[in-house]
């Protein structure tokens, strides 16, 4: 269907670039305007060089250590610049649209890192050094990830995590250690199950759409905060289809009935077994 069509576009392509402007070799203006944003930056600690079609970081005859926030998107950076893992006060990084490929050892520097935004690159691995940050908001989506190692449950801070777009085939349990999670969008990967310990978090909003999943864990009837569940063009068969497209009241009914009945059939299943053992230990008498 229509629907499943990959939406991700392809990345670091010529021409065109995200922002509709065309690719251009940059005049004295934008070069001025360039020395202008860094010097401002020094003042205020606030980093902003969205959309200048940078192959390397400019910032070198400038003092930007005490910088909090850094915008690097819409550029075509191949690395995180080992200056920005230097700047030991930021909070804030987005990378977003740039043609990055790797995360290096040098970011634990960054031991005040809250917001992480490194989507639409070209990531195939996240190292588990990440997750020694104190992050709160990690985007990574639209990326080429296979797989989200379970160093992921360091993350206690973690209030945020947008893995959509990737090829992950499966989530580590330990994202069910991720007890400030808010918002978890794992849309648009190649999921066949989703685990049972994210029952346990305090999610708000959860989207795995467009994945190959037949089953919500009757357990997710815990969910007691989910405002929002996202799950269209998915194989579902427990909750059937029909009841998925009822919404969230609908699926936790039938989450609820179906745990009622494994309850009842555990029960009747431990007073089967405790007759059976009471009438061999008396035949065996």
């Amino acid at each position: 269907s229509a629907a499943s069509v990959s939406l991700c576009p392809s990345l670091c392509s010529g021409g065109t670039s995200h922002d509709g402007s065309s690719s251009t070799s940059s005049s004295p203006h934008t070069t001025r305007s360039l020395d202008r944003a860094l010097e401002d930056a020094v003042c205020s600690g606030i980093l902003n060089l969205s959309g200048r079609k940078l192959r390397e970081y400019p910032g070198m005859n400038y003092d930007l250590t005490d910088t909090t926030q850094a915008d690097l998107s819409k550029n075509r950076l191949t690395e995180i610049p080992p200056e920005v893992c230097l700047f030991a006060p930021l909070e804030s990084l987005n990378l977003y649209h740039n043609c990055i490929k790797c995360i290096p050892e040098a970011i634990i520097n960054l031991q005040m890192l809250t917001y992480l935004d490194i989507s639409r690159n070209l990531l195939s691995v996240l190292p588990k050094y990440l997750f020694n940050l104190p992050l709160k908001v990690l985007l990574v989506s639209n990326n080429k990830l296979v797989s989200i190692p379970e160093e992921i449950g360091k993350a206690k801070d973690l209030m945020e995590l947008d893995i959509s777009c990737n090829e992950i085939q499966a989530l580590p349990s330990q994202v069910g250690r991720l007890q400030a999670l808010r918002e978890l969008n794992i849309r648009r990967n190649c999921l066949h199950l989703l685990p049972e310990e994210l029952a346990d978090l305090p999610l708000i909003r959860l989207d795995f759409s467009c994945n190959k999943i037949t089953e919500i864990p009757p357990e997710y009837r815990k969910l007691r905060q989910l405002q929002h569940i996202i799950l269209d063009n998915n194989p579902m068969q427990s909750p059937p289809a029909q009841i998925c497209l009822k919404g969230k009241v609908h699926i936790f009914k039938y989450l609820n009935i179906q745990a009622c009945r494994m309850d009842k059939n555990l029960s009747l299943g431990h007073h089967l077994f405790g007759s059976l053992s009471v009438d061999y230990s008396l035949s065996c008498s």
